[in-house]
C-alpha cells in the first residue's frame, strides 16, 4: 500500500520492494519494464544485481559517453535507426534507440540487453503499453482510485472488488469482443432505465 504519509517509502521504495519479492518467490522475468520515473541507478542496479535485463525510456538530459569521448546529454548523441550501444554514467554499458513519437517529440529507450533489436524494443514497448491500458480500465472503468477510506484494510478490501470486476470485464470482452466501455454504459445504461421505471425518491411539485 501507498501511503508515505505513515510508512516514509517512497515509490521508488515500492519499486525495489515489489522487485526483491518476485524474486523471492521464484520468477524469472525475460524482461522487466517500467517508465522514466523509476529509471534511476538505483533501481537500474537493482535489476542488474537480479540478472534481469530492463527496458525503460530515459530522459533526454541522461548523460551517456560515446567510445570514451565524454559524458554528454543523449540528446546530443547521434543515434542511428539499429540502436546505439553507449556507457551510461554511474551504470555501465546499454543500448539505446531514438523514436519519433507521433506527437512529434522524441522518445529515448534503453535497455541493459545489448543484442535487442529495434523490432524486439518495438514489440516489447507495446507490451508495456497493453499494462498501462490495463492500468487505465482499472482506474476508469472500475474506480479502484476512488476508495474513500483509511484503514488499509477497507482499502484493500476495495481494491480487491476492484480488481474482480475488472477481471470479470475482461473475460466478457474476451467472449464477446465487448469493449470494457461498452459493457460498463450498457450496465449503467440498464440501471438507469430500471430507476425510472420505478423510483425510490421523488421531489414533490412545487408547482
Amino acid at each position: 500500500m501507498y501511503d508515505k504519509l505513515h510508512d516514509h517509502l517512497s515509490k521508488n521504495d515500492h519499486f525495489q520492494a515489489m522487485l526483491t519479492t518476485a524474486a523471492e518467490r521464484g520468477f524469472q522475468p525475460r524482461l522487466v519494464g517500467f517508465d522514466s520515473w523509476y529509471a534511476s541507478l538505483k533501481n537500474l542496479k537493482l535489476v542488474r544485481t537480479l540478472e534481469w535485463h530492463w527496458l525503460t525510456q530515459l530522459k533526454a538530459n541522461r548523460l551517456v559517453d560515446l567510445e570514451r569521448t565524454g559524458n554528454r546529454p543523449i540528446r546530443e548523441v547521434g543515434i542511428p535507426s539499429h540502436g546505439l550501444t553507449v556507457h551510461l554514467k554511474g551504470y555501465g554499458l546499454i543500448k539505446v534507440f531514438k523514436v519519433a513519437a507521433p506527437d512529434g517529440s522524441i522518445e529515448y529507450w534503453a535497455t541493459s540487453d545489448l543484442t535487442m533489436t529495434l523490432e524486439q524494443c518495438a514489440d516489447n514497448a507495446l507490451q508495456m503499453w497493453r499494462i498501462e491500458e490495463y492500468h487505465r480500465g482499472l482506474k476508469q472503468f472500475c474506480g479502484i482510485e476512488r476508495a474513500q477510506h483509511r484503514s488499509a484494510t477497507a482499502q484493500r478490501n476495495h481494491i480487491g472488488l476492484a480488481l474482480r470486476a475488472f477481471l470479470r470485464l475482461e473475460v466478457h470482452r474476451l467472449r464477446t469482443g465487448v469493449s470494457w466501455f461498452e459493457a460498463k454504459t450498457a450496465i449503467v445504461r440498464e440501471a438507469v432505465r430500471a430507476y425510472l421505471a420505478h423510483p425510490l425518491y421523488t421531489q414533490t411539485s412545487t408547482a
